[in-house]
C-alpha cells in the first residue's frame, strides 16, 4: 500500500489538472488494485493531458495545414511515361531484387483491430478472407513472406503490431497455427501503446472503479511501439533498412514490390507511399497533396469541395492522388523519429466510449459520449527528407475488406481477389469464362507459392487445366 504522503500529493496533482475523480472509488479498492490504478495515473502526463483537453478535446479540430496551400501532389505511375522512366523502373526493380535478396527487407503489418465491423468475433487478422480455401489475412501474408523467401533466397521478418485488446489473442493465433510455417524467430509481434479517452467535458473516463479507460493510440504510435518493444533493435541487429508496411485488411497487398523499393532507395527517400487513383472527388481516402513542397496526406473531409471537384485540361481531377496506407519506411528514419522524439500529431475522433458513471454503474452508451485520441502514420511524411509515391493499379493491389455489406465488404473483396486471379490467367493466354456482365463465371484462387504477381504466370500455363462456367479452381 502506497504511503499517506504519496497519495496526497498523487490527489494535489489529480485536483490541480481537474482530474481528481479518478481517485473517485479509492475507499472501494482493495490493495492490489490501488497499486494497478496508481500505476496507471503515474503514466499519465497530466500537461499533456491539459493540452489535449484544451485543443482537442474541447475544440473543433484544427485543419493540418492553411486550405490556400494545398498543391496536388506529384507520383511515378503504374508503368513509365518516357524512354527515361523506362531505364530508371529496370535500374529500380534490379535494386529492389537486390535489397529484398540480401536481407534488406522486412515486413511490417498493423494489426491491432478486431473484426467487430465484419461481424466477427476476433482479431481482425484471423479473418477468412481467401475464395476457395478460406485462407485467412494473417494466412495469406505469411504465404506471401514464405514465396519471398524461396523466390529471393533471403530472410524476410515479418513484424506484426497489435493492440493490448487483441495482442495475447494473435499471439495464441500464431502459435497454434505454427507461425503458418514460417520460423518463429523470424516473427516478431508487439503491441501498439494507448491514449486515455474522455468525456466531452475533458475528464479521463474510468473502464471500472480501478481502471481508466484507454484506446489504442492508432498506427502512428508504430514509430514509439517499435523503439519501445525491441523490434527497431532486432531489424538494426538484422541489418534490415526498409520495412514494407501495410494495414491487416487488403488481402491484395503486393509485400516485397521490388520496382516500390528501388524507386525508394534510389531517389534516397526515408518514407514512400503507394497511391491509387481516386474513384471519385470525395472518395473515403486520404488526398497525397504538397504542402511547402512535402508531401502530405489530408483526409477527404478536410479537402474543400472546390479542391475535390478541381479537374485538369483534360478532365482528370487535379487532386487524383488517393492515399492506401501502404508505404516504405527506411529503418534510419524510424529511428531518427525515435531518437530525436519527434512526436507524431493527434487527432481528435468522437465516438461511443462503455465507461462508469459517478456513481459506478456501467454505461454502454448508444451515441457517441466522449472522444478518443490517435496518431496516424501518414502524418510522419512532411517530416522525411525525401518521398515519393508509385500509384498502382486498384485492382491488382488494393481490396480492403473493411465492412460485412457495401462498400469495402467482404462480397466485393472476395469478387476483387477472383477477378484479379482470373485476368492473371487471361494474360497468360487461359480461357476464363465470363458472364454476360464481364464478370468471372468461376471461381479461382492464386496462392501465392503458385503466382507472386501476373508475370510468374506464364511460365506455369502448363499447370492450368481448362476452366468450365461455374468451376472452382485453386492453384498452389
Amino acid at each position: 500500500m502506497t504511503h499517506g504522503n504519496e497519495l496526497e500529493e498523487i490527489t494535489r496533482q489529480l485536483r490541480n489538472h481537474h482530474q481528481e475523480h479518478l481517485l473517485a472509488f479509492w475507499p472501494q479498492l482493495d490493495p492490489r488494485q490501488r497499486q494497478e490504478l496508481l500505476g496507471q495515473i503515474r503514466e499519465l502526463d497530466l500537461a499533456k493531458v491539459d493540452e489535449w483537453v484544451e485543443r482537442l478535446v474541447q475544440s473543433a479540430p484544427e485543419l493540418p495545414v492553411a486550405r490556400r496551400d494545398f498543391e496536388p501532389a506529384t507520383s511515378y505511375g503504374p508503368e513509365p511515361r518516357s524512354p527515361a522512366e523506362r531505364r530508371k523502373y529496370k535500374e529500380a526493380i534490379d535494386l529492389g531484387e537486390k535489397l529484398i535478396s540480401r536481407g534488406k527487407v522486412a515486413a511490417m503489418v498493423v494489426a491491432g483491430g478486431q473484426g467487430t465491423r465484419l461481424g466477427f468475433d476476433g482479431p481482425k487478422g484471423n479473418f477468412p478472407i481467401s475464395p476457395i480455401k478460406q485462407k485467412t489475412l494473417f494466412r495469406i501474408f505469411a504465404e506471401t513472406i514464405q514465396a519471398v523467401t524461396q523466390r529471393y533466397g533471403a530472410t524476410c521478418p515479418w513484424y506484426v503490431m497489435t493492440s493490448p485488446m487483441n495482442h495475447a489473442q494473435t499471439v495464441a493465433i500464431f502459435k497454434d497455427n505454427n507461425y503458418y510455417g514460417l520460423d518463429a524467430k523470424d516473427v516478431f509481434l508487439f503491441q501498439q501503446g494507448t491514449l486515455p479517452n474522455f468525456d466531452f467535458d475533458g475528464r479521463v473516463l474510468l473502464e471500472d472503479k480501478a481502471r481508466i479507460a484507454r484506446s489504442p493510440d492508432g498506427h502512428g504510435g508504430c514509430i514509439r511501439a517499435l523503439a519501445r518493444s525491441g523490434a527497431l533493435a532486432d531489424m538494426k541487429r538484422r541489418a534490415v533498412e526498409y520495412l514494407s508496411y501495410w494495414q491487416v485488411d487488403n488481402p491484395l497487398v503486393r509485400l516485397f514490390d521490388p520496382l516500390f523499393i528501388g524507386l525508394h532507395a534510389l531517389d534516397g527517400a526515408e518514407m514512400s507511399s503507394r497511391a491509387v487513383i481516386k474513384n471519385s472527388p470525395k472518395e473515403k481516402v486520404g488526398n497525397f497533396c504538397l504542402v511547402d513542397g512535402k508531401i502530405t496526406v489530408i483526409e477527404y473531409s478536410d479537402l474543400p469541395d472546390e479542391l475535390a471537384e478541381k479537374r485538369r485540361p483534360d478532365g482528370s481531377l487535379a487532386f487524383e492522388l488517393g492515399s492506401i496506407a501502404i508505404h516504405i519506411i527506411s529503418t534510419c528514419f524510424v529511428e531518427k523519429l525515435s531518437v530525436e522524439a519527434y512526436s507524431l500529431p493527434l487527432h481528435k475522433a468522437v465516438k461511443k466510449i462503455p465507461h462508469i458513471d459517478p456513481q459506478g454503474h456501467r454505461i454502454e452508451p448508444k451515441q457517441p459520449n466522449g472522444v478518443k485520441l490517435e496518431s496516424f502514420i501518414f502524418d510522419a511524411l512532411p517530416m522525411a527528407r525525401k518521398s515519393i509515391i508509385l500509384d498502382i493499379v486498384r485492382s491488382e493491389q488494393f481490396a480492403p475488406v473493411k465492412n460485412a455489406t457495401g462498400e469495402d465488404s467482404v462480397e466485393v473483396t472476395l469478387r476483387m481477389m477472383v477477378e484479379r486471379a482470373a485476368a492473371w490467367l487471361e494474360s497468360a493466354g487461359v480461357k476464363v469464362p465470363r458472364n454476360p456482365d464481364g464478370s468471372a463465371d468461376c471461381t479461382i484462387e492464386i496462392a501465392p507459392s503458385f503466382a507472386l504477381d501476373q508475370a510468374d504466370v506464364p511460365a506455369k500455363r502448363d499447370r492450368i487445366p481448362p476452366i468450365q462456367p461455374g468451376d472452382k479452381l485453386y492453384l498452389a
